[in-house]
Order: C-alpha cells, then structure tokens, then sequence
C-alpha cells in the first residue's frame, strides 16, 4: 500500500506539470495554444482603434464604436503574451531607434511569433494585474510600459515613467465574448 501513495503521488505531480505546461502555453517550440481576443481600455475608459495606421486611443461613441480595436493575445508564459491586432496580422512591438523606444505596429502573423526566438522578443509582453486594472510590461525592454495620454484620439505608446500621472499605465483587459 506505501508503494501505491508514492506512485499517486508521482503521477499527480506528472500530471500537474504537464497540465501546467499546457495552460500556460511554454512547452518548447511551435505553441499549441490559440490566439484569443480581448478588449482593452484604459482607467479613463479610452478604447484603442486604429488611425492612419497608428494605434490611438479615445473615447468612442455610437456607430464609432465599430471601430474599437480587440487586442489579439497567444500567451508564451504564465504572466507573458504576444499581442496584436487585426486578427493578429499586426503585431505590438518595442521599437529601439537610437536613444529612443517607441511601441510600433508590425505586420507579422502573431502565431508565427516564438518565444526562443531573440529577435521576437521585441513582441513580448509581460501582463501584470493588480485588482481589476493590469499593466503590460515591454520583454524586451524592461521598466518600459504600454500607456495612453491622458488626452483623446493620442498615440498609444510606451513609458518608462509609469507613475508619472501623464500617461496612464492602467488598463480593464477583458475577454471578448
């Protein structure tokens, strides 16, 4: 009977791992997970959609709320994801041009993306929930975070300065039904 526990008890913990491993979408190579869409809006209540081929965010109302902008999510880690938009033809990235770091749109199929991969990294975002708000860290540039302007219809971008209270780090990060 002692030898029977133990076996359970390995074989509980095999299966913890390995459902681990699938929930959290890090099993080594090409991820069997699929990309989900989300909504996304800031503590202000600023929705992203896109204009002239930027991602802004402000306030949308009546048959503008069409345009609102779903953020398409493939999770690598427990707490880090690729996301984009489009259905995931464009893909939120961390520009380094110079001394300066801006977030950029790339059209790159977010289900081609791979962790491994260093030059994908600039992809990567690390999402981290504090109550109902959570904020989106850069992977490949760390203490820089998505953000939006306190004012409407602004670039979405990114800070190094996430208290600074003119840019807003803070976002609702619902699934879309």
């Amino acid at each position: 009977m002692e030898v029977c526990r133990c076996h359970h008890g390995y074989l509980i913990s095999l299966l913890l791992f390995l459902f681990h491993s699938e929930t959290a979408c890090y099993p080594l190579g090409k991820r069997p997970c699929e990309m989900q869409a989300f909504r996304i809006w800031d503590v202000n209540q600023k929705t992203f959609y896109l204009r002239n081929n930027q991602l802004v965010a402000g306030y949308l109302q009546g048959p503008n709320t069409k345009l609102e902008e779903k953020i398409d999510v493939v999770p690598i880690e427990p707490h880090a994801m690729f996301l984009g938009i489009h259905g995931g033809k464009l893909c939120l990235a961390c520009v380094k041009s110079g001394d300066e770091i801006k977030l950029g749109l790339e059209p790159v199929n977010i289900t081609d993306l791979n962790s491994s991969k260093e030059e994908d990294k600039r992809f990567a975002f690390i999402r981290s929930d504090s109550g109902p708000t959570t904020s989106f860290e850069s992977a490949a540039c760390p203490g820089w975070f998505l953000c939006t302007a306190l004012e409407t219809d602004q670039p979405v971008g990114l800070t190094n300065t996430p208290q600074d209270a003119v840019q807003v780090t803070k976002f609702y990060f619902q699934q879309d039904q």
